[in-house]
């Protein structure tokens, strides 16, 4: 309000002074007097400033003009100047336009109309890096691979456009299958941002899949460097891949490198079962039973597991089936009510050949939580303790229809692999196996029906031989007896005596 009048005031204030200026001029005497072309011109004071002011306003009109031809001659010229700055605006008004409606065709999956609007911002606007992006999705979009993978090489060879030309060549070969140089390309990729999530998973999949541990190992640890990983997450990885490197170390040839990574592998999860198997089995190489056994131990206290008791046995692979109960004591009081520390000291009694405590071994596992396993078991200890063929025959005719029991399952497709491995041999994701009941079991568990063979052939030949069969003679004369029914006897002429035997029967004669 108080400034609106201020203005207000300061507008009067100006006019009274112009027009005071102009009363004075008036009441002036004097003037201006002017000679051109033979002519005198007097003017009068006010008359002189109006000259004056007209004057200085044509001088500008013919500066502007000037101004304007001048720049109207460097235009024809092509020099860069205001009327080509307006046109250039114009044109980069259109330009962007037309990048914009490309991005909207293309979130909306219209590829042709995006390639269209791609094609027009790169006639209207000079920045490659905008509008080879566009045109590369578009084409991939419309299926055009062959101007896609042009497009991103042309990003490449741009600094500021390197990592999206490579990013974008190494998903055409990851669609294309060709696995060697998409591993290469994220490589190259993670170079430039090795900070990238995306690249950094992908590598990691690529190196898996390839078997490049090592390698796996270093991206790994980038990702953790990044933060994108969670570190009880990266030790657990990190063991996976140690393991990994440990694959063959019971091969023939295995150096104590890869000893050393079974080891590390199980320092680095201890509750991972196939690390403590390793690791087990190179200290047993080493002549190391009671670090073998230590190991053993405590991966046994996370998870009970048949493989963790295969390799227990394997520490003393000659005893006796009464000193492996003992010594598997180790074992078996950690968990004694879980279902797989039962089955396994059912399995022990039953080569002790103590059935009855085999049957007291197993408990309720056969009521409560029973598998294939389970009742091969209990197939075994009816024959043990000579059950007739009818029940063996009943507990394994239920073993054949009961679930398999736990089983190495892969989290992310829920396929059953016969074995672990880091990489899922369905799907392909990395570390995605654990050791679950399947829903829908289609693998047999190894010490369940595949051990029913040897168990029910060991029984078998142990079992009293079966009585040997009556003498073919008798059939013989089971066989006979139709026929001398059938056959006719040659009547007795009365002028012949009959023959009689030695017991005084009459002897009668067969026709053929």
């Amino acid at each position: 309000m108080l400034w609106s009048l201020f203005k207000i005031l300061v507008f009067v204030a100006i006019i009274g002074l112009l027009a005071m200026g102009a009363m004075f001029l008036m009441e002036t005497s004097g003037g201006v007097q002017i000679t051109a072309w033979g002519q005198e011109f007097t003017l009068g004071p006010l008359q002189s400033v109006i000259a004056l002011g007209v004057l200085v306003v044509l001088i500008w009109v013919f500066f502007k003009l000037l101004t304007l031809l001048i720049a109207t001659l460097k235009f024809l010229n092509g020099d860069e100047t205001a009327l080509s700055r307006y046109f250039d605006r114009s044109r980069e008004k259109r330009g962007y336009q037309a990048l914009s409606d490309g991005l909207m065709a293309l979130a909306s999956g219209e590829g042709r109309v995006a390639m269209n609007k791609a094609y027009k911002a790169e006639k209207l606007l000079n920045k490659p890096e905008l509008t080879n992006l566009l045109v590369a999705q578009a084409a991939e979009m419309n299926g055009d691979t062959k101007k896609a993978s042009e497009t991103y090489k042309k990003l490449v060879t741009n600094n500021a456009t390197r990592f999206v030309g490579v990013r974008g060549i190494m998903k055409q070969k990851l669609a294309e299958g060709d696995d060697d140089t998409a591993r290469k390309l994220a490589e190259k990729a993670l170079a430039i941002k090795p900070r990238h999530a995306e690249t950094q998973d992908i590598l990691l999949g690529l190196q898996t899949k390839s078997q490049d541990w090592s390698g796996a190992r270093s991206t790994l640890t980038a990702k953790l460097k990044a933060g994108h990983l969670p570190r009880d997450v990266f030790k657990r990885r990190d063991a996976v891949l140690a393991l990994s490197e440990a694959k063959d170390i019971l091969a023939e040839g295995a150096t104590v490198e890869q000893r050393e990574h079974a080891i590390e592998a199980n320092r680095l999860s201890p509750d991972l079962v196939p690390a403590a198997a390793m690791a087990a089995r190179a200290y047993i190489e080493k002549g190391k039973p009671r670090a073998a056994t230590k190991i053993l131990k405590k991966a046994w206290e996370v998870q009970p597991h048949p493989d963790l008791a295969h390799v227990f046995a394997e520490i003393a692979p000659d005893e006796t089936p009464q000193a492996r109960i003992k010594r598997f004591t180790a074992l078996t009081r950690i968990h004694p009510e879980n279902p797989e520390t039962r089955l396994i000291l059912a399995e022990l009694n039953i080569v002790a050949e103590d059935f009855p405590e085999a049957r007291r071994a197993l408990g309720d596992v056969v009521e409560k939580q029973a598998d294939a396993r389970a009742y091969t078991l209990m197939a075994a200890i009816e024959r043990g303790e000579g059950a007739s063929d009818a029940v063996v025959q009943g507990w394994l005719a239920k073993a054949l229809n009961a679930p398999r029991g736990p089983q190495w399952v892969c989290d992310n497709c829920h396929d059953i692999q016969p074995e672990w491995g880091p990489v899922c041999q369905n799907c392909g994701s990395f570390d995605t196996l654990s050791w679950q009941t399947p829903q829908t079991p289609e693998i047999a568990t190894a010490t369940g029906v595949h051990m029913l063979p040897l168990i029910v052939g060991a029984l078998e030949d142990q079992q009293e031989p079966e009585p040997e069969p009556e003498p073919e003679t008798e059939e013989v004369e089971e066989t006979v007896e139709p026929e001398v029914i059938e056959m006719e006897a040659e009547p007795v002429r009365p002028d012949v005596e009959p023959a009689v035997n030695a017991e005084g029967e009459p002897v009668v004669e067969k026709r053929a």
